[in-house]
């Protein structure tokens, strides 16, 4: 694989590009007839003059596991922030799939046409049960009076216990959330998004503060999701990026400046002089 220099924003390769409408509220699923499931396009986010996001663009297929580093200030998080309608850009545009238009959707309907974001400090329900997490974040329960008050059928039940096995957590699905460690509540709150069953997942720095066996744990994890769905992973640990990491995509300044395997990028010059500070 050679890597993909892009010293001034522009696309990477060739593409594909969207050409539908933008889709209603009625959580459509994406056409993925293309193998890209994220489409972001010339992208720029400036916050009082400062341009968060210069001309980003960025592609992601389906079922790919991608991480994408950069140094502080790189815009790693606003680039999260536009795909899942938390920042409107400047100028650009985000697609899911070939039809569904993210800039012209809010918070919640992203969410709902299968897009999962999971925030660096994990976010659980402290006083509930890890199984009752679970419960809470199932799909077609949006109200929590309903989801208090009505009888799982075996499906869900079915479908909770599938997540207590895939994060890891069968034997701690009685216990209080409150009562795991800090890499047992990350890994629960991955698989409160997987109840939602999420194409893609952005993930954001899932191993800071983890203890090395927790640190592996999670790369386990995210490598099993990655073919049922989309990963994108932004971390500062090199070491799990290497574990876990098919391809690297480097920001800098706002856009793209390499792109390839892990060794790709850390051996390019303009990676070691912005990134590595070589």
């Amino acid at each position: 694989m050679s890597v993909s220099i892009n010293s001034g924003g522009g696309p990477i390769g060739l593409r594909f590009k969207p050409t539908g409408r933008r889709h209603s509220t009625n959580a459509p699923s994406p056409d993925l007839s293309h193998n890209i499931i994220l489409y972001v396009e010339g992208i720029t986010v400036s916050f009082d003059g400062f341009k968060a996001l210069n001309d980003l663009n960025l592609y992601i297929e389906t079922g790919e596991l991608r991480c994408i580093i950069g140094p502080n200030g790189a815009g790693k998080t606003t680039m999260m922030d536009v795909i899942t309608g938390k920042t409107r850009p400047d100028t650009g545009s985000a697609w899911f799939g070939q039809t569904i238009d993210l800039l012209g959707l809010t918070e919640p309907e992203i969410a709902q046409v299968g897009i999962g974001r999971k925030f660096q400090k994990p976010t659980v329900f402290a006083e509930h049960s890890v199984f009752e997490n679970l419960e809470l974040a199932m799909a077609d329960s949006k109200r929590v009076w309903h989801v208090l008050f009505a009888k799982l059928n075996g499906e869900q039940r079915d479908r909770i216990d599938e997540v207590l096995q895939i994060i890891g957590l069968q034997d701690a699905r009685s216990g209080r959330a409150g009562a795991l460690s800090h890499g047992q509540k990350q890994w629960l709150e991955i698989g409160m998004l997987l109840m939602q069953d999420p194409l893609l997942l952005l993930v954001d720095e899932p191993v800071a503060g983890m203890t090395p066996q927790e640190t592996e744990r999670t790369a386990e994890l995210l490598v099993s999701l990655a073919g049922k769905h989309s990963v994108v992973v932004v971390e500062h640990d090199m070491n799990f990026v290497r574990s876990i990491a098919r391809t690297v995509t480097v920001l800098h300044e706002g856009h793209v400046l390499a792109e390839g395997s892990m060794d790709e990028v850390q051996n390019h010059p303009r990676v070691k002089e912005v990134y590595l500070g070589e």
